[in-house]
């Protein structure tokens, strides 16, 4: 999977990179750990990260997600 743009939150601000950093990628959101960006990432529906990110916002505590194996095509 190589996702056009990797991007970190607007809050993130100058903590030394302990950041997760997202991207779009094809139909699916893509997370990584941003003092890694070269070892594995993470995987999920649009709409399930859409649901997580929105849970957050409002300051609740999101439901476990359980992320599934994303093949490269």
């Amino acid at each position: 999977m190589t996702p056009a743009s990797w991007r970190t939150s607007s809050h993130s601000g100058s903590n030394g990179g302990t950041c997760v950093e997202v991207a779009t990628a094809g139909p699916a959101v893509a997370v990584r750990d941003s003092k890694h960006p070269d070892g594995p990432h993470l995987a999920f529906a649009a709409r399930t990260w859409q649901t997580f990110t929105d849970q957050v916002k409002r300051g609740g505590r999101p439901q476990a997600v359980t992320p599934r194996p994303v093949r490269d095509h």
